[in-house]
Formats: C-alpha cells, structure tokens, sequence
C-alpha cells in the first residue's frame, strides 16, 4: 500500500520533465511556417511604416543617438533633445529603433539566464517596457496603428502555435496549418479580448477611483466626500491590484486555455488567474525553468545557423578565385564572414551594380535565417506555455494531460468510416416508393 501511495505523488513531483518536449514541439515545420509568416508580416508593417522618418536623431552620429537613448536616461530631456535637434538630420522610425534596442536587451536577457542571473534578467525585460512606454508616449498614434496589426497578427499565429501545441502534445498528433488557422480565426474574438479585458477592467477601476478624487475639489465639502469613499476606492485599488497581479502572472496561459479547452476569453482569464493564484511557486517555478530551458535552446538554434552561415561562406570563398573591383575576394566583398553575434553581415554597397545585386540577393536569403531562428522563439514561446498549462490544470483541477477540446469537424473526421456511413443513411429521406 505505501508503494502505491508514493508512487503517484513522486510521477506528480516529475511532471515538470514533460517541460523538455518543447524544444521537439517548437520545431514542427507547421509552426515554423506560422511563426515565420506572422513575423515576416509584422517586419514588414513595421518597415513601411517607417518611411515616416519620425524619431529624432542626434547630429553626427549615424543614427545611434536618438530619442530613446535620451529617455532611457532622462524622460525630462526628450522634450529639450526634440526642439533642439528636430530638422537637423534625417530621422529613423519607430520600427527600426524599437527592433534594435529590444535585440539588444533580448541577448542581454538571454545573457542573464544563461547565468542563472534572474535580475539581470528582470532589469532587461524593464527597460524593454520602458521603452514601449516612450513610443506611446511620443509616437501614439504610430504605435496604435502599429499595435493593432500586431495584435491581429498574434492573436491569429499565437491561438493557432497553441492548437498545434495542445494537440501534439495530448494526442499526439500533427494537424495540418489549415486546420489550426482556422481554429485560431474562428476563436479570434476572444484570443484578442482574452490579453485585453484585464486592460479595460483595470482602467475602469482606475476611472472609478479618479471620479471619487474629482469630488475632493469641491470646496469645503470635497474632503468629506473623499473621506467617505475612501473604503469604495480601496476596494477598486485592491481589485486593481489582484487583476494586475493575475494578469502579468497567468497572462501566457490565456491563449493556451484558449486553443486546449476551446474556452471563451473571461473563462480563459478566470482559469488562468486560478492557477497563478492557487499554485504561484509552481507557477513561477515552471516559469523558471523554461526560460533556462528556452535561452539553452536559443543558444543552440543560433550555434546551428550560424555554422550552417559560415560553412557556406567558406566553402563558396574556397570556390571563387576571382577578385572583385575592389580587390577583395569576391564572395567577401558582397557577403562578409558571418559572425555568432551578428549572422546578417550582407553588404549592399558595393562598387558596380552586379555586386551591389548580389549583396542584395544573399541579405535576403541571409534574412530568411534569422527569421527562422526568431520563428524558433515564437513558437517555442507558444509551445511552452501550452505544456505549462496542461500541467497546472493537472495539478490545481485533476484534469488528465490527455483530456482536450475537441471540434466537431475533428470528431467527425475521427468517426470510423462504418459509423459515418451509418449515420448518413439514419439521415438520407426515405424515397417516396418506399
């Protein structure tokens, strides 16, 4: 009896082992190809976009200097750093900034877990949202355009990732990127409503509170008032706190309870609230270990393209004799050595027009490498935390990993051909000599 006793307790104290399957998740072609495409779209908004040219640069400094260094710094000084430097010297847009400064504090979060260094880790991921909140705050209308493209774009990637994640890994099957898009666009209402009614609930909250502080201005009689509703207004600020908390803790569940239970978008945020409120160090534990988990992984995919980028530079410079009008060789001149830290090394400023094309070909293809790798992320991402909550609905409600939300046209497709045959001729009408 004490064998049997044990011996389901010590399989519930292993389960956070399934958490390695995503690296053999995430690289399911279908996904990839999800991920990839989600990418490229954004990129690609984001890169028209920026032909608005509206982040101001310091003069002479090709660039590097602008807005969001100054912010980051000193959010005072933007005002002064715009007047004084507006005009002078063609700007960059938001897109192209926000890219690099969060590939930068993306390496130095990976860096960070890499060492087990969590608040290194925590500060990157801070001055990436500080940097969200400077192109709100300075670019508003741009970001919201920009935010609404990629909300759609994500929540129609994100909810189809997370079906192909929740299928593999109850059933063990592969549906097809049709199938999972189509899933994913027929839940599109709540995948977007899911990440944003915790938003909309907190600023009513807060919009409650601050109409409580407008009755403090009424003379005399305001200090009364705010008195009185003082508990009303602790009330909103503790549901404020709970919504927030639940938020940033369960918000990568949402999605998943989404694509595993086919639930609507409150249900999905009162589940996932649940598990972050009734398991938080299992919650932040599995949170931990996948993002360990995740940065080892990236390290690997990046090793992969690089050498597969670098054996291709060598191998084609071994083949090419001839020089180029610049006297390099001629695979150097319009593709540079690849490098660990820096794979696009494309030049598309050659002499004549052949090598300027060529440079111009190889950053594409060279593109397409790191767009892969950053498909890798995505997917990983999704995939993770599909897996993270199949184990805490296991552990908080008793619900057997295999146990998913199954869609009608999957059980039809499911249904032997005998019992499909049976059923339409139970609904074929009788003809009428009969």
């Amino acid at each position: 009896m004490a064998n049997l006793q044990t011996e389901p307790n010590f399989l519930e104290s292993c389960m956070f082992t399934k958490i390695f399957q995503t690296f053999r998740l995430s690289i399911h072609p279908s996904k990839l190809v999800i991920a990839f495409g989600a990418i490229a779209i954004i990129a690609v908004a984001g890169t028209l976009m920026d032909i608005a040219k509206t982040v101001v640069v310091r003069p002479d400094t090709n660039g590097k200097v602008t807005e969001l260094q100054i912010y980051m710094h000193n959010p005072d000084n933007v005002k002064t750093f715009i007047q004084n430097n507006k005009g002078l010297e063609k700007g960059r847009g938001v897109f192209s900034v926000l890219w690099s400064f969060a590939a930068e504090r993306f390496e130095g979060t990976v860096d960070s877990l890499l060492r087990l260094n969590f608040p290194g880790a925590v500060e990157n991921i801070a001055q990436y949202t500080t940097a969200v909140c400077w192109a709100f705050r300075h670019h508003m209308v741009y970001c919201a355009i920009f935010g609404i493209i990629k909300l759609i774009v994500i929540c129609i990637a994100g909810g189809a990732i997370c079906r192909i994640s929740a299928l593999q890994f109850a059933l063990g099957e592969k549906p097809g990127i049709s199938d999972a898009i189509l899933y994913s666009l027929k839940k599109f209402p709540s995948f977007a409503a899911a990440p944003l009614a915790p938003i909309g609930i907190s600023l009513c909250l807060g919009v409650f509170i601050f109409l409580i502080g407008l009755f403090g201005n009424i003379p005399r009689a305001g200090e009364l008032i705010v008195a009185i509703g003082l508990p009303l207004a602790l009330v909103a600020g503790t549901l404020i706190a709970i919504v927030l908390i639940g938020t940033i803790g369960g918000f990568n569940l949402m999605f998943p309870a989404l694509a595993y239970d086919g639930l609507d978008c409150f249900d999905a945020i009162s589940r996932s609230f649940n598990y972050v409120y009734s398991k938080p160090w299992r919650m932040g534990f599995y949170t931990a270990l996948v993002s360990v988990y995740g940065a080892i992984c990236y390290i690997f995919v990046r090793f992969f393209a690089f050498l597969m980028l670098y054996s291709t530079h060598w191998a084609l410079r071994l083949g090419v004799f001839v020089k180029s009008s610049g006297g390099m060789n001629k695979i150097d001149t319009i593709w540079p050595q690849p490098e660990f830290s820096n794979l696009i090394t494309a030049q598309t400023d050659a002499a004549i027009w052949s090598e300027s094309a060529g440079a111009f070909i190889i950053y594409l293809f060279v593109l397409v490498v790191l767009g892969l790798v950053m498909a890798f992320l995505l997917s990983f991402y999704f995939s993770a935390n599909t897996i993270i909550y199949a184990l805490m609905r296991s552990r908080v409600d008793n619900t057997p990993l295999d146990e998913i939300h199954i869609t009608e046209e999957k059980i039809e497709s499911l249904q032997p051909d005998s019992e499909k045959s049976a059923s339409q001729d139970k609904t074929e009408p009788l003809d009428s000599g009969q």
